[in-house]
């Protein structure tokens, strides 16, 4: 009998514990984004754990991967950014921010004609995204590119981020009489 009763508390405690764990690939993505304070990861390891099971019970996420992307990012892992957004790619080639993420990886290797490339990308699906133009814009001027990089910073501001161009202005990358600011 005693066996009996053990063997019930067993099984009910192993039940209510598997119902209170998460069970699905958007339970742990939602865990990772709790840690997400709009710019990165406050917690990027436990973020890339999290996403990493959401891709086990998901692998075709596209979403998930460029998440996970950004936790590398944010713990340095530059070559498994370029990785995920990758693989988010290659599940969605339309998707502007893993190119736009994968470009900002490659821009911290130091590897700035590659982050151009999908800056470019970045910006044929999504041209109303400054911030595409303002990465690519510091991509130019760290080839010495400065005119494109400065034409960049330009679109970037004519879209409402002019961050870019006021850093290239007082760094003397660009003109100030050339690439004019607009009025605020």
């Amino acid at each position: 009998m005693m066996r009996k009763i053990f063997i019930l508390i067993f099984l009910a405690c192993a039940f209510l514990y598997s119902c209170s764990e998460s069970n699905t690939a958007a339970d742990w993505t939602k865990k990772a984004q709790k840690s997400w304070d709009g710019q990165q990861y406050k917690d990027p390891q436990k973020a890339v754990e999290y996403l990493s099971k959401a891709i086990e019970l998901e692998p075709a996420n596209a979403d998930t991967y460029n998440r996970r992307g950004t936790a590398y990012y944010n713990l340095g892992d530059y070559q498994r950014t370029i990785e995920d957004d990758s693989e988010a790619i290659r599940l969605s080639p339309e998707y502007a921010d893993a190119y736009n993420n994968r470009g900002g990886a490659y821009a911290k290797l130091g590897k700035y004609q590659e982050a151009i490339e999908d800056y470019n990308q970045a910006i044929r699906l999504k041209p109303e995204y400054a911030v595409f133009y303002n990465n690519r814009a510091v991509a130019h001027i760290k080839l010495k590119n400065n005119k494109q990089g400065c034409l960049d910073a330009q679109k970037a501001c004519e879209l409402g981020d002019c961050i870019t161009l006021r850093v290239a202005q007082t760094k003397g990358f660009c003109s100030s009489e050339t690439e004019m600011l607009p009025k605020e």
